[in-house]
């Protein structure tokens, strides 16, 4: 019975003895044993009632049991839904209700936090990890598992995505979907099953998990498995790896420390950076440093990968570029949705198999962001030039992008309006050496101003520590144009130096 997904990335290693996962402790997990405890896994959903087509919500720290989650998801036909750790429980609380999941994962030492809301919202809740109450239920549990058949175009994955007014937005993502782009990455940045990937990455975010881990699945190569990035631990493992997949910050870390040098990488053959715009600046004293130049390229949560710099061939600084092999890039004007010629700056939209389904339970919001002949509104703006390579100018949406993880700033901004002191506010996202772009909140006091201090403890509580402003500025009043709107392109033009100065 088929099971694309799993027959392509999971299937291939049953039995297999070669080394897959070189974990912290020092242990290596097989192929064959990650293999099994995904079956197990699979197993475990299936006796704790994870139909097919239902949603599993996972936040949990990064191990190989989360990993495995996924695989177990993927063969059981569940929906898999991960959510970034930094999430709160009012945070978590919508995600659940919205995509009407089954059940939540956490780490066992969530559990008592979770559990009032799991009972309010009547979802079952297990624990996964060392000690988990699923894992001590799949360590029963066979180790081989006939997988559930899925068609093409059936879901795989649910990841929200944010946007700059109203709510996260679900994006649905297909076995094709998910699949199709590991295909072409692999064969685009020349992946084999004689690479090691550094992976420091998150695998709560399409980045981490669906390039990175995808792509060494289908490739059969093998991954250095970190927790986090840690300057010590990736220094220390740089040597036995071939490739790393990393976000601006990795990099401009690796940049402080003196020992980054061009014998310590001279054995490696790719560096990618991607999830945040690299600065220029960035880009070229890594070059300068290690005598390799990064390999940059853009996706989005939606489409995942869209277009990378090339293996073989220049990898321009300030550009992402060409288009995959498989999808189709235009730049249209905004208003009309006209094609506009090669340099001028425009809306991107794209097509491709690796395009999502829509947005979970919006076919409105779907059928607004997808034109007649199936291209997507990527809602960022970019150029092309003569040689094919795109330019991102800028968001025609106020969306932030800081480390990698995506803000809308009307989050960020209801919770700022209810502080003491705070006439209203103004999130914005500026250029950052280390995230890419941060959260800036520029507010309007009133009456004796606000408290600095206390707002930053407030934020904290609130929000995951991603969404928090790294900075703060009080004008006595928000700019605003003659319709009453507050001109964020101005303020992020007045402050784009703030964190870089």
């Amino acid at each position: 019975m088929p099971n694309p997904l799993f027959d392509a990335l999971f299937a291939p290693m049953e039995g297999q003895a070669r080394p897959l996962m070189h974990l912290p402790d020092g242990t290596v997990l097989s192929a064959a044993e990650f293999h099994a405890m995904t079956a197990r896994l699979a197993n475990a959903l299936r006796a704790v009632g994870v139909a097919t087509g239902a949603r599993v919500v996972v936040q949990a720290a990064k191990t190989p049991q989360m990993l495995a989650l996924y695989g177990a998801s993927v063969a059981s036909g569940a929906v898999f839904l991960p959510l970034n750790t930094g999430y709160t429980a009012e945070e978590v609380a919508y995600f659940l209700a919205d995509s009407d999941a089954c059940l939540l994962l956490v780490d066992p030492e969530r559990r008592e936090v979770m559990a009032p809301l799991a009972a309010r919202l009547g979802i079952r809740l297990e624990t996964l990890g060392e000690g988990g109450s699923l894992d001590a239920l799949a360590s029963d549990c066979a180790p081989g598992f006939a997988p559930a058949t899925r068609a093409p175009d059936d879901l795989a994955a649910l990841l929200y995505t944010s946007g700059t007014t109203g709510r996260s937005k679900g994006a649905m993502m297909s076995h094709d979907n998910l699949l199709s782009n590991a295909r072409t990455l692999v064969e685009l940045w020349r992946f084999t099953s004689q690479d090691v990937l550094l992976h420091a990455l998150p695998i709560f975010h399409t980045h981490g998990l669906f390039v990175a881990c995808n792509v060494v699945f289908l490739s059969g190569a093998q991954m250095i498995f970190q927790p986090r990035f840690d300057l010590d631990a990736v220094i220390a493992a740089l040597p036995r790896a071939t490739a790393m997949m990393g976000v601006p910050t990795f990099y401009t870390r690796l940049l402080a420390d003196p020992r980054l040098s061009r014998e310590l990488v001279g054995h490696m053959r790719l560096f990618i950076s991607g999830s945040a715009p690299l600065l220029s600046e960035t880009h070229m004293a890594w070059q300068a440093r290690t005598g390799q130049a990064i390999l940059e390229r853009y996706g989005m949560t939606e489409t995942n990968m869209l277009t990378s710099n090339p293996c073989d061939g220049p990898r321009r600084p300030g550009t992402v570029g060409p288009p995959l092999p498989d999808v189709a890039l235009r730049i249209t004007d905004p208003e009309s949705g006209a094609p506009l010629p090669e340099g001028q700056t425009g809306m991107i939209e794209v097509r491709g198999p690796n395009v999502f389904q829509g947005y979970w339970q919006m076919p409105e919001k779907t059928a607004a962001e997808f034109r007649e002949d199936g291209f997507f509104i990527t809602g960022d703006l970019g150029r092309i030039d003569a040689e094919g390579y795109v330019q991102i100018v800028g968001r025609a949406k106020d969306l932030i992008i800081s480390g990698g993880f995506n803000v809308y700033p009307k989050e960020v901004e209801l919770v700022l309006d209810e502080m003491p002191g705070v006439l209203e506010s103004a999130v914005i996202g500026v250029p950052h050496p280390d995230f890419g772009e941060a959260v800036l909140a520029v507010l309007a006091p009133t009456g004796a101003g606000p408290d600095l201090a206390a707002i930053g403890s407030a934020m904290r509580e609130r929000l995951a520590r991603y969404k928090q402003p790294k900075g703060y500025v009080l004008l006595p009043e928000l700019p605003r144009n003659t319709m009453g709107k507050v001109q964020k392109a101005g303020l992020r033009a007045r402050y784009r130096d703030h964190f870089t100065r």
